[in-house]
């Protein structure tokens, strides 16, 4: 299945999210985590809060397709198999990937939205090959992602300080 952005999915789907920064990146989640909660249950017919939402156990399976999947922050850049890796997180882009797709490790939102707009375009997504033989240069932003049910996220920067986060990741099933 190919998810609304062109990443190959199996039944599960990209997300991204800019989100203004909250002093920490893991206060910004816990925002975004409310923002999005109350858009797509906010209602309170199938759950009243995230704690019901997290303990539903059919959510455990299928997910919500959104970054209410990923529920902690890892902060070393390690990918699969480099360290500690675990489903349900976010963690940093690598240093070098950052200048890699913005040209600066101080990318603004703008370079961020604008590469996700790059990532998502139909004709600059390649042929899909292994990630072992795909070369760096012929990745764009989303297929930095490597494992579903998990994302990362890029402090994204205005005037040289901290002023959003971008995030992205692959949940749901």
């Amino acid at each position: 299945m190919i998810a609304d952005d062109g990443r190959q999915a199996m039944g599960a789907t990209g997300w991204d999210y800019v989100t203004p920064y909250r002093g920490s990146v893991e206060a910004t989640l816990e925002g975004l985590h409310e923002q999005v909660f109350q858009e797509l249950y906010g209602d309170g017919e199938e759950y009243r809060d995230r704690a019901e939402l997290y303990a539903d156990e059919s959510m455990a399976d299928s997910g919500t397709h959104s970054i209410l999947d990923v529920h902690r922050i890892v902060d070393t850049p390690a990918g699969p198999g480099r360290g500690d890796w675990d489903y349900c997180t976010l963690r940093p882009l690598r240093p070098e990937r950052l200048v890699h797709h913005f040209g600066t490790a101080e990318p603004t939102p703008q370079q961020f939205e604008d590469a996700m707009a790059r990532a998502k375009d139909p004709s600059s997504l390649r042929s899909r090959r292994s990630r072992r033989s795909r070369r760096a240069e012929d990745t764009t932003l989303i297929h930095e992602q490597e494992l579903r049910w998990t994302g990362h996220y890029v402090l994204l920067h205005s005037d040289g300080e901290p002023t959003h986060v971008g995030f992205f990741g692959i949940s749901g099933d």
